[in-house]
């Protein structure tokens, strides 16, 4: 049976508090089987029978609105591929590998359009850089999060999507723990 993880966003920010043995109770509810946290901001992993990735995120996201009474939008990703997403090298490896940067990784329900890639990579500043792959984006922080001028919010405005981040060190380690 696959083994998967679901990507989060708004849970344990914004006033959205949702426990991991509760968010683990709901996931098993859905009749998934295995089901763990990884560490407490929205992520999930999971064994399935099911093969399509958009069918659990609606299953998942219906479930959660139903029973959080709100919406989180979710981003599946088969853990077979994770070490893809993690090895791609969208940036200049040195640049990559510079402790005072950072690389997020924003996962999408699906590609951007081609303008809105574009609209993206016109953010570009000296701090902060972006691509585009498939239903990923990643984005280089030469500063803190906290210190740069872009945000999850501007992000989301100006691909015109939904998306949840998470620093590639988190998406590592959870590659590392489900290979």
């Amino acid at each position: 049976m696959p083994k998967y993880v679901a990507f989060l966003r708004a849970i344990n920010v914004g006033g959205h508090i949702v426990k991991m043995d509760q968010l683990k109770s709901l996931f098993t509810a859905l009749g998934f089987a295995n089901v763990e946290t990884f560490i407490a901001s929205g992520n999930v992993i999971f064994d399935s029978g099911v093969k399509n990735t958009t069918t659990l995120e609606r299953k998942i996201e219906k479930h959660l609105r139903d029973e959080l009474g709100y919406a989180v939008a979710t981003f599946v990703r088969a853990t077979s591929d994770l070490p893809a997403i993690i090895n791609h090298q969208p940036f200049n490896r040195s640049e990559m590998e510079t402790e005072e940067n950072i690389v997020y990784i924003g996962f999408l329900a699906e590609p951007p359009s081609a303008a809105n890639t574009e609209k993206l990579r016109a953010c570009a500043t000296e701090v902060d850089l972006f691509q585009v792959a498939g239903r990923e984006v990643y984005w280089l922080c030469r500063t803190k999060f906290s210190e740069s001028q872009f945000s999850g919010a501007r992000l989301e405005k100006t691909l015109g999507m939904p998306t949840t981040l998470r620093n590639s060190n988190t998406v590592k380690r959870i590659a590392a723990k489900y290979p």
